[in-house]
């Protein structure tokens, strides 16, 4: 497999430096660290940290900025970053209102979050962590992961913290909106580890994998590949069951890194034809990726006017702009 890269090993490091450099004005990486911050904080805030594994760009760097997070932690490809790297992330966005982390349900992430929660408590730093495990695939709800609706909770997230809303406020608005978005997804071909150059599992041009994950995994069920319309009914009909009927909606349709634009609003509108609801905010693009992998991501996100209107707010990040 071919990779415009330099050494594999180095390739996290060498994207993070590029990511700056390309945009400075926003963004500035913590040094001696593979922590991306904002370059200018909102004083008096609440701070947001999220991060885990790299291979899912643009998550969680390119969210970072005002209106969503404060700073984001890289680890190597699809391995958590290190408890001494989200407690760096910490200690820099930390204005004495305290830090709030926002942390995908894998047993790495969570661990070292906590780890570096703890830490910040001793030095004083009040820390709190929602932990967001969107993925319906995973019928043990404990069990369950957190995959392309994470973005749409840093979002909510960020543009509350900005009100100046104190720690456990902020905490409450980034638990209801986990409370209320669900995602399912489907492979149309696996990933390519840089460092290894051989795809993550084995699928033939007649099949598809459903209900992956983002590290390359295999899917919780493997059938023949089906059309865009059916492939829509069949993550349709795992998230519905878990979204009020009566809620308007928010639509996310997430590119999981090589699924043409031109595929994507396929599905889209596939989706749209089909759920027949009141759909307030629909998003399509490459925002939650599994490295190269191709396919897509459905989220559902039932809104109420709280999470409608900070899904509405403004925000300045690399990755998402809207005023």
């Amino acid at each position: 497999m071919k990779k415009l890269m330099n050494d594999p090993e180095q390739i996290v490091s060498a994207f993070l430096d590029g990511l700056v450099a390309a945009n400075d004005t926003l963004i500035d990486r913590l040094e001696g660290t593979d922590v991306i911050v904002r370059r200018s904080l909102t004083p008096q805030k609440v701070g947001l940290v999220s991060g885990g594994g790299s291979g899912h760009e643009p998550a969680h760097a390119g969210y970072v900025g005002k209106g969503m997070l404060d700073a984001a932690v890289a680890g190597e490809v699809f391995t958590s970053p290190g408890a001494d790297q989200f407690f760096a992330a910490i200690q820099a966005v930390d204005q004495g209102e305290g830090v709030l982390l926002l942390i995908k349900n894998y047993n790495g992430d969570v661990m070292n979050g906590e780890m570096a929660q703890e830490m910040a408590e001793a030095e004083g730093i009040k820390t709190e962590m929602v932990i967001i495990n969107d993925d319906v695939a995973v019928n043990d709800s404990e069990q369950r992961r957190g995959i392309a609706g994470t973005v749409l909770v840093q979002k909510i997230t960020g543009a509350f913290a900005e009100t100046g809303a104190s720690l456990s406020d902020v905490k409450r608005v980034a638990e209801k909106a986990v409370s209320r978005i669900r995602s399912m997804s489907v492979a149309l071909k696996p990933c390519t580890l840089p460092a290894v150059a051989q795809p993550s599992f084995d699928l033939s041009e007649d099949e598809m994998e459903v209900g992956i994950g983002i590290h390359g995994e295999r899917g919780m069920e493997r059938r023949d590949v089906a059309t865009s319309e059916k492939t829509a009914q069949l993550l349709l009909k795992s998230i519905l069951k878990e979204i009020p009927e009566e809620a308007p909606l928010a639509l996310l349709i997430n590119g999981m890194g090589s699924t043409s634009l031109m595929e994507q609003h396929v599905f889209a509108n596939d989706v749209m034809k089909q759920l027949n609801r009141d759909i307030q905010h629909t998003f399509v693009g490459d925002y939650m990726t599994s490295l190269d992998m191709a396919g897509v991501s459905l989220t559902l996100l039932a809104l109420d006017e709280e999470l409608s209107k900070y899904l509405e707010a403004p925000v300045h990040t690399v990755q998402w702009t809207q005023y």
